[in-house]
């Protein structure tokens, strides 16, 4: 089996801090973990570096180099170097293109499609007993009648046709009203929800002063659909 973990194929946006951070780590870190990072502390260093180099640079910092740290001039703090801290600010993967999210349906939504699904198909077996029926019915009356057989047979088809035509119709008429619903539904939705979130802003601002502004976000998402840390 293949050692190779997920994390290790993505790429962290090099910002500059992060730069500046890997600088005053290179000259006291091991000899190969230092020769990986003069590439991401050159002068003009790449635009991305792989999440493996910043993992390593993290578990050194935080076993063997912790003292490492602390005894040099002027000590560096190994927290500084968590994964946490480094991956602030950063862009995970930023020369790949993501797909949309599309969020998963609302329970609501979910048993509403599921009985749309039950009243068309209770719909369609309605149609067709109706059709069976009328045309059963019509060809006994013409027995009664004693109508010829094929006479019979050819009215009751006819019978048949008409049926089925007309709950041909009113299941499409059905059908339209129902999908004009689903569309006219979100609007609903979001008016409500504007209108619950209109109430609730009233009633902080009523009960007690806001700051001006509040920034509780822990990642915002760029327009490349990208999660950027802060």
């Amino acid at each position: 089996m293949s050692n190779v973990k997920p994390t290790d194929n993505l790429n962290i946006s090099l910002e500059p801090h992060l730069v500046d951070a890997l600088r005053d780590l290179r000259p006291v870190v091991p000899h190969d973990l230092a020769d990986t990072l003069s590439q991401y502390t050159a002068s003009t260093p790449p635009p991305t570096i792989p999440y493996s180099v910043l993992r390593s640079v993290s578990q050194w910092a935080s076993t063997t180099g912790r003292e490492t740290l602390r005894l040099r001039s002027p000590p560096l703090d190994p927290h500084a170097y968590s994964m946490v801290t480094l991956l602030a600010g950063t862009t995970t993967s930023p020369e790949r293109n993501f797909g949309t999210y599309v969020p998963p349906q609302d329970p609501e939504e979910i048993e509403a499609a599921k009985s749309a699904e039950r009243k068309s198909i209770t719909s369609l077996l309605n149609g067709l007993l109706s059709v069976l029926g009328s045309g059963f019915a019509v060809w006994w009356a013409a027995d009664k009648l004693r109508w010829k057989n094929e006479w019979r047979v050819l009215l009751a088809l006819f019978a048949s046709i008409v049926v089925a035509v007309a709950e041909a119709v009113l299941y499409l008429i059905w059908q339209s009203r129902l999908s004009n619903s689903k569309r006219t539904k979100p609007r609903h939705k979001v008016r409500r929800q504007l209108e619950k979130n209109n109430d609730f802003n009233g009633t902080e601002t009523s009960s007690k002063e806001k700051p001006a502004t509040i920034s509780t976000s822990i990642e915002e998402v760029t327009d490349a659909g990208l999660r950027r840390r802060q």
